[in-house]
């Protein structure tokens, strides 16, 4: 009778792990996309997508031959699209999402992807300095992706931009995009 009590206690022990671990971040993304798609829609996260049109390209080709032929006006005309994603925890288990979750799930993906880090140097006025990483094709950034935290210290933020950049470019990007982070909001 006591081993029926005992085998009983260790299935139910067994059935509230597994819950345990169902209730965490889940399968890992494996890609930067699937990040998106994954947590896009749960409670805590806000998505930002932005596709460049041919309208917008126009426009911003413009702005560029205005603002004079430099490495961030080049940069500004050669995005395609920008998508942001943050989250702001409001319980002690999503502090720990962030901390332990995201930001292992993002390294992961990002090595599986074969994202280069790109060594950007930090700023005193930055006190929240992303991590950046770049896929290249042929000599040509073709997507990065800048990875941290906003405002918040125990906040996260992803953002992808994918377009035909140098890592010149990239690098005179990543002093605006902190600005363009915190104006989407949170």
């Amino acid at each position: 009778m006591k081993l029926r009590h005992f085998s009983f206690l260790l299935a139910l022990a067994l059935m509230v792990l597994a819950g345990c671990r169902a209730s965490g971040p889940g399968s890992p993304a494996r890609t930067v996309a699937e990040f998106f798609n994954k947590y896009e829609n749960r409670p805590g996260f806000k998505a930002t997508d932005w596709s460049a049109g041919l309208t917008t390209r126009f426009l911003l080709g413009r702005i560029a031959k205005i603002g004079g032929d430099n490495d961030i006006t080049q940069a500004l005309t050669s995005i395609r699209s920008a998508k942001i994603i943050t989250f702001a925890p409001t319980t002690g288990s999503a502090r720990n999402l962030v901390t332990e979750g995201l930001d292992k799930e993002v390294e992961g993906l990002l090595a599986n992807e074969r994202y280069t880090p790109l060594p950007i140097s930090a700023s005193a006025d930055n006190p929240n300095q992303l991590r950046y990483s770049v896929r290249e094709q042929g000599g040509r950034v073709t997507e990065f992706v800048a990875v941290g935290k906003q405002e918040a210290a125990d906040s996260f933020v992803l953002v992808s931009v994918a377009g035909n950049f140098t890592r010149e470019q990239v690098g005179q990007l990543s002093k605006v995009l902190p600005n363009v982070i915190s104006q989407t909001g949170n």
